[in-house]
């Protein structure tokens, strides 16, 4: 069998072993220690725009805590983007509260700013505020921000940016992550830098870090004693994870740089093709094409979304639909939706195609082969 070409697979930079060994060598097995408070100052400085960083366990871990800090309670409301991973949407049910999923919008996929105000204005008239709106950057395609945020704040309602996919985007130079009242960065296996698992919590407001990073260390209590007066989590990354972290920083820009040079291929390849359609960036948008996707509009392709896809998958080419919007997965049946079904579209005709910064002109060529024959 022919060897797996992976969607977006981890991607070693070759100095993360050192700082693994320092923590060995030092005996900083156990969470926080050196490379902790080394990779939040490194997320910083990238970061570029007087925020602050919490190392956390994972993206998901992020989103909960964010959603806590935020004051978000049983029973309250929570806008969220419905066309997003659940990692999204499931920190909503962790605090109880009820989310009210919003559509996409053709440009960015991203949440639609117009959708966002009508559900707004409808869930006011309805006697339930949202406490939290939850915009999501798709792919590393930053959402309409300005757009967002500025609704948001005419409403007085703050923002959890999910920027899971998208360190290293940004608009007019403004990264992602840095928008919202708070930010998420995910380091999962398969993003565009990698902790094994991690993430990341971010905001310009020095005491919502400074909480973060004490309820996700259990909420102690400063006393001699275990004492605990909050509830808190076991959220913080170790440090073992976060010496990975560092290392991959110092080769983010070169894998935005090769992430972005895989899209030019595909784009440049298969742009003039029947059918097949690019996201391609708004005026001052900066996409780091964590994963490059096309659309297909199969009756002038001649073939579907479900035809590549398999096609891929026989030649051991991993490949994968978009995500499947929350109002429709079975987990979330029932849940409020405004929308004009877009993100339903964007699901039944789009595709998310082999990625890596690792992919080799061997491996794309392979890739290519399937495009070629599928085609003609």
């Amino acid at each position: 069998m022919k060897a797996k070409i992976w969607m977006s697979s981890p991607h070693m930079g070759g100095t993360e072993q050192q700082y693994v060994k320092d923590a060995f060598d030092t005996n900083w097995i156990a969470p926080l220690g050196p490379n902790v408070n080394g990779f939040e100052q490194d997320l910083e400085l990238f970061l570029n725009d007087d925020c602050y960083v919490a190392a956390l366990s994972s993206g998901t871990a992020g989103l909960h805590l964010g959603l806590v800090l935020l004051g978000v309670k049983p029973g309250d409301e929570v806008i969220c983007q419905s066309m997003t991973f659940s990692a999204t949407a499931n920190p909503i049910a962790y605090v109880g509260a009820i989310p009210i999923f919003v559509d996409s919008e053709v440009d960015t996929w991203n949440m639609s700013p117009e959708m966002l105000e009508e559900a707004i204005k409808d869930r006011i008239a309805k006697g339930k505020k949202p406490k939290v709106i939850i915009p999501v950057h798709l792919y590393g395609m930053p959402a309409k921000m300005p757009e967002i945020c500025e609704i948001a704040a005419r409403y007085d309602i703050p923002v959890l940016e999910d920027a899971a996919e998208a360190l290293g985007s940004s608009i007019d130079g403004r990264k992602c992550g840095t928008f919202g009242d708070i930010g998420i960065l995910s380091f999962n296996g398969n993003k565009i830098i990698t902790t094994s698992g991690g993430g990341a919590l971010v905001s310009h407001n020095s005491s919502i870090v400074k909480d973060a990073r004490f309820l996700s260390t259990q909420a102690r209590d400063e006393a001699p004693h275990y004492q605990h007066s909050q509830i808190g989590y076991n959220y913080r990354m170790s440090n073992i994870c976060a010496g990975i972290g560092r290392g991959q920083m110092e080769v983010l820009a070169h894998r935005v740089a090769q992430r972005r040079n895989v899209y030019g291929q595909y784009f440049s390849r298969l742009s003039d093709a029947n059918g097949i359609y690019f996201l391609q960036e708004p005026q001052g948008y900066f996409s780091n094409r964590w994963l490059s996707t096309i659309l297909i509009n199969p009756a002038e392709a001649g073939f579907n979304r479900e035809d590549l896809r398999l096609a891929l998958e026989k030649e051991n080419i991993e490949s994968r639909p978009l995500w499947k919007p929350m109002h429709i997965q079975p987990v979330f049946e029932g849940s409020i939706f405004y929308g004009n079904g877009t993100s339903e579209q964007l699901f039944e005709n789009g595709l998310c195609l082999p990625s890596g910064s690792n992919l080799t002109d061997t491996d794309m060529q392979r890739i290519f082969d399937v495009f070629d024959s599928i085609l003609n």
